[in-house]
Order: C-alpha cells, then sequence, then structure tokens
C-alpha cells in the first residue's frame, strides 16, 4: 500500500536506505530528537525508481542536526561498499522537498572528504514511500533476543552508543 507523505508540524523529514529496514529503524528509532521513524521501502526518480528498504524519519532539528542524522546513516551502515544486494538496500538519503538537495549533497561531501571515504550513498527525491507489514513494524522493540537482532542489529546500537551516545534514548 502506498501512503501519501505528509510532514508532521514543525518536523521535519528525510529518508534513509543503506541496509535492511529492520536495522535502520532501530538505529534512528534510538535517536533523540526523532519523533518518528516508519519502516518500509523507498523508490526515487529513474535510474533509481524500484523500491528499496529504506525508513521515513520525522525529526526536531533544534534537537538533532541533520548533519548528524547522515552521520549516523553513514557510520551504522557499509556506505562504502557497493556490492551485489544494492538494489534492494540502496544507500541513499532521500528528500522530500526540492530546496533541501543542495544542503543534503553539501553535508554528504563535506563527510567524504572529512572521512577520507569513497561513500557509494546518494541524494535522491523521494517518488514514493511503502510501508512494511504490521507484523514487521518495530522488528528489534518487539524481538530483541531474535537471532537476527542479535547477530545485525545489536552491534549498531553498540555502535551507535559508542559514538553518538549523548544522542541516543536507552536502549531497551
Amino acid at each position: 500500500m502506498e501512503e501519501v507523505l505528509s510532514r508532521p508540524s514543525g518536523l521535519k523529514q528525510l529518508g534513509f536506505g543503506g541496509g535492511c529496514h529492520w536495522c535502520t529503524e532501530a538505529v534512528f528509532d534510538h535517536l533523540i530528537g526523532v519523533s518518528d521513524v516508519k519502516q518500509g521501502w523507498i523508490k526515487s526518480k529513474p535510474p533509481y525508481e524500484a523500491f528499496s528498504e529504506a525508513v521515513l524519519v520525522s525529526y526536531d532539528s533544534e534537537s538533532i542536526s541533520t548533519e548528524t542524522l547522515i552521520h549516523i546513516h553513514l557510520l551504522t551502515h557499509a556506505s562504502d561498499a557497493d556490492h551485489s544486494m544494492r538494489a534492494k538496500y540502496r544507500s541513499a538519503i532521500y528528500y522530500l522537498n526540492k530546496e533541501e538537495q543542495k544542503n543534503l549533497q553539501s553535508i554528504l561531501d563535506r563527510a567524504r572528504s572529512t572521512d577520507s571515504r569513497n561513500y557509494v550513498t546518494k541524494v535522491l527525491p523521494m517518488a514514493t514511500f511503502q510501508s512494511n507489514n504490521e507484523k514487521y513494524l518495530n522488528y528489534y522493540r518487539k524481538r530483541p533476543e531474535a537471532p537476527f537482532c542479535k547477530t545485525h542489529i545489536t552491534p549498531k546500537l553498540q555502535k551507535l552508543m559508542k559514538k553518538f551516545g549523548n544522542r541516543v534514548r536507552p536502549i531497551d
């Protein structure tokens, strides 16, 4: 089911894709200043019109900056790996308003330079968001002891705590 995107009053929204949307959801869900994380798939414009796993993040930019969100995103997935699963796990930052594109690209370019990493992450327009099936939403919160969560999500949350601990809500 495709959803109509509406921005909550006073908040900014960005889409993030990179790895499994269960992992990405858990990372952004634990951040102070993030009010909502919708997990599902995002498609962009050609040549990126196929749906790819992603999240739609609503956040208060006075509590957490767009730049911090991007740095967290780059840290918590294989953002410099151009692997064979990139169609399903596109590394991207999706904007809803064209005016955001230049700023997002500038932040990403600074990160490439500062980190001396060749990020494959793209800044793309969001064409459509499609929510995941209800039973898979809040995957980590519902089943933190599941093998997938222990193997893939918990290490990402530990990495997040180590580098951005002052930005993280308590991890259950």
